[in-house]
């Protein structure tokens, strides 16, 4: 990418659900805000273990993906998936297409923070247990799998809750498609690699994440940089 880019923000990312998150909700800015657009740089958390060099440290100290530098603002940095969410909703979706405005309505805002932080605070997490107990410790421990696997199964039950007469999970009525879906969908759409084979059990969920899955913006963020296959 290069350095004469006039384009706002530089991405760097990898094809994780958290890597996900921010490149929807670019592809979406980009659909509708005309001469918005983005670079990306894919940062391969797997095999040269980029995100431990210095110069990414210096982006974010934590040597994770997704992080962000915005040009526009001097170079600022962003990092945490559920961050850089709030960081791009507040200074590049002025009409507020993805939120709601946090001054004029600060409880529809509430409410949007509230499932962010509930996805990101709680399925972010355990399901991340999940993957790394199921597919990449050494010893496999049937209790740690299990309880991983079941508590995932229980945080998406909460999810189909909620969802129950509604198309998304924040706003009034049958609700507002936000940055609380966007933070969710990357994460219940890899369900199949977490060991849960089928949605059923979440009727809600399922035409959720079909709804999700169908928007142009999103397939586009799935590609970023490229898409996962499992």
């Amino acid at each position: 990418m290069s350095s004469a880019s006039t384009k706002p923000i530089l991405l760097y990312t990898w094809s994780t659900p958290n890597g996900y998150k921010p490149s929807i909700l670019l592809e979406e800015l980009k659909a509708v805000y005309p001469g918005f657009d983005y670079d990306w740089k894919s940062i391969d958390v797997w095999t040269t273990n980029e995100q431990k060099e210095p110069w990414f440290l210096a982006i974010n100290p934590n040597g994770r993906i997704p992080a962000l530098v915005d040009r526009s603002r001097g170079g600022f940095h962003v990092f945490e998936s559920a961050a850089i969410l709030y960081y791009l909703e507040r200074h590049y979706d002025k009409d507020h297409k993805f939120a709601v405005d946090a001054d004029k309505d600060p409880d529809a805002w509430s409410e949007i923070e509230q499932w962010v932080a509930f996805v990101h605070g709680g399925i972010n997490v355990i399901q991340a247990q999940a993957n790394y107990f199921r597919h990449s410790a050494t010893d496999k421990i049937e209790y740690a799998i299990n309880r991983y696997l079941n508590e995932t199964k229980r945080l998406y039950s909460v999810l189909n809750t909620r969802l129950e007469g509604r198309e998304y999970l924040a706003g009034s009525g049958k609700g507002k498609y936000t940055i609380a879906d966007i933070n969710a969908f990357p994460l219940v759409n890899v369900a199949p690699y977490s060991g849960i084979n089928s949605y059923d059990e979440w009727p809600n969920l399922k035409v959720w994440l079909e709804r999700i899955r169908a928007r142009p913006a999103v397939q586009a963020g799935l590609s970023v940089p490229q898409a996962l296959s499992f």
